[in-house]
């Protein structure tokens, strides 16, 4: 499934883009997908790059991922219910295309990446007056100058905050609770025993080497995002709806589970 003229060159934490990329596009391909991304399906196409020889092709972790993904779309498209005309922030976007799939023809979309990361967004998914693509780091809050929160703003970070450190991930909690009142902003995280075998080099699909993880949060941990600042009033945890097969059976079963990964969303306070 490759082909294209794009021949990116990244490094591990930003490769990780490509990882996403395919294992949606893989799900998309499905007739019986849990999520129609056809973006992806034509960017992995347009890219030149050995996908399945270096990420596999494993039709659970391509579900499970594009379920994940799922819990982030419904977000964004209850925040642009509620404020059509708001502003949805990707943190680490990577290859991300959200846009495509729940975009309201009104509302703003700034993606916010490393600049190896965003010149390659830039060349496949050009920007336009509603979609800006920010080559600037998420642990520094210069970016937040680029966001107008006039008309609302959610904050994404899908795959990114279990890359940082614990330190970093509360300082943007706290950055963004102050700066953008009312806002949200959603992530995801890994659980802590995951965390440490990244840590330890021992998470590998096929030939992918999975970069270090430092934050890792199991699910009956998020009550202690709240004391990042006190802003955040409301947390809670989105979880993935559907799927097929021997996953949908799962996935109720799973919640039980405290060391688990999770989709986490935090509200902000008016000031």
């Amino acid at each position: 499934m490759t082909g294209g003229a794009e021949r990116p060159e990244l490094g591990a934490v930003p490769e990780t883009a490509l990882w996403t990329l395919w294992h949606r596009a893989v799900e998309a391909r499905r007739p019986d997908t849990v999520l129609a991304d056809p973006k992806a399906v034509e960017l992995v196409d347009r890219i030149d790059f050995p996908f399945e020889a270096r990420f596999g092709s494993n039709a659970t972790v391509s579900q499970l991922q594009a379920l994940r993904a799922a819990c982030f779309d419904r977000e964004v498209a209850d925040f642009l219910d509620r404020c059509p005309r708001g502003t949805v922030v990707g943190l680490g976007d990577g290859l991300e295309t959200q846009a495509w799939r729940v975009d309201n023809g009104r509302a703003d979309w700034l993606s916010v990446d490393l600049p190896e990361t965003a010149a390659l967004r830039e060349r496949l998914l050009p920007p336009d007056e509603r979609h800006r693509i920010l080559a600037h780091s998420a642990t520094d809050p210069g970016w937040m100058d680029a966001v107008d929160p006039t008309n609302g703003v959610l904050i994404s970070a899908d795959g990114l905050l279990m890359y940082l450190r614990p330190e970093e991930v509360r300082a943007l909690i706290a950055a963004c609770a102050e700066r953008f009142p009312g806002g949200s902003l959603v992530f995801d995280a890994v659980p802590r025993w995951f965390s440490r075998r990244a840590a330890e080099g021992k998470l590998k699909d096929r030939n992918y080497q999975a970069p270090p993880m430092p934050f890792g949060m199991d699910a009956d941990e998020h009550g202690k995002l709240a004391t990042a600042h006190p802003a955040v009033t409301d947390v809670r945890e989105v979880y993935p709806e559907g799927g097929r097969g021997a996953v949908r059976a799962l996935l109720p079963l799973a919640r039980r589970v405290k060391r688990r990964p999770s989709v986490v969303a935090l509200r902000f306070a008016e000031h």
